[in-house]
């Protein structure tokens, strides 16, 4: 069978009542590809009296990666750079040696109620490149190639499928698909990438003729390929790439190889070293406690 293991998640509450499905890291599986984060939050409707705001807060040794599939954010940073967040376009961080950023409503939607749904991945950077110049990289949605393919719908966000290449930079092979599937078609994934796994928010799937319900990620078996249909139509994330070069330590925002970069990174949170967000007083504290 391709599908070699299924990932319920767990729910995480972010603050504020605003709480995400969180499928990676897990006991069983770190990563992905260079994925070793994957939360879907939504979709939920943002009220006006509502506090989802994300204050700044600090990230090393990763990218982030932001996509929407309805609603907006504002993003700032620690570079000067103020992108608001829309569906369909990809949003790629990078943190290397250190960044703060924060993710709030934007202005104009104040005083709307709408909803926000999407996914935030985080791309643990190669050893080699865990210490670049932090960077942000906003891709609108209109330079993401799209293209159908056995009668789907796919949009190439990042990597190489199908004949098309995504504009948005990486530091190691990294693939990320947006497909969407019409009911009752069957779709033929390629191998593409050693390591990949399908997530869909919203409709149960079948992988190879196994049941993938929806909201869980189903981890390919090394260079499979997959055939995969829905009754009902559905959305699917695709994710992937090359193996990491070796295992991640992960504790609050901050990813490394090595244990004691973590440690410094926490001390450096603390005693305020990292550069703030122009314009922003608000922070997130670190958790009491600190790294092990």
């Amino acid at each position: 069978m391709s599908l070699a293991l299924q990932l319920s998640g767990h729910t995480k509450d972010l603050g504020g009542g605003f709480t995400v499905r969180r499928l990676l890291p897990s006991a069983k599986r770190q990563s992905v590809g260079p994925f070793l984060f994957f939360d879907h939050f939504g979709p939920v409707t943002v009220v006006p009296e509502a506090n989802y705001d994300v204050r700044p807060h600090p990230h090393i040794g990763l990218a982030t990666v932001t996509y929407l599939y309805e609603g907006a954010m504002m993003h700032r940073d620690s570079l000067g750079v103020v992108q608001r967040i829309e569906p369909g376009a990809i949003n790629w961080m990078t943190a290397g040696r250190g960044i703060t950023h924060s993710e709030r409503r934007p202005d104009d939607l104040a005083s709307a109620s709408y909803v926000n749904h999407g996914l935030q991945l985080w791309a643990a950077l190669p050893k080699e490149a865990e210490e670049v110049d932090a960077a942000f990289e906003h891709t609108p949605a209109d330079a993401i190639p799209e293209l159908q393919v056995d009668g789907a719908r796919v949009r190439v966000l990042i990597g190489e499928a199908f004949g098309a290449a995504s504009p948005v930079r990486t530091f190691a092979q990294t693939l990320y698909l947006d497909i969407a599937l019409p009911a009752g078609e069957a779709f033929d994934l390629p191998a593409l990438c050693e390591e990949k796994a399908l997530y869909s928010p919203d409709a149960d799937l079948t992988v190879d003729g196994e049941v993938l319900p929806a909201r869980t990620l189903g981890v390919l078996a090394p260079h499979a390929a997959a055939r995969i249909a829905s009754e009902t139509g559905a959305r699917i994330a695709v994710v992937g790439g090359a193996p990491l070069d070796g295992h991640r330590f992960m504790w609050w925002n901050f990813v490394s190889s090595r244990k004691e970069r973590i440690a410094e990174a926490a001390r450096d949170w603390r005693e305020g070293r990292f550069d703030g967000v122009p314009g922003e007083a608000e922070f997130i504290p670190l958790p009491e406690g600190g790294p092990a």
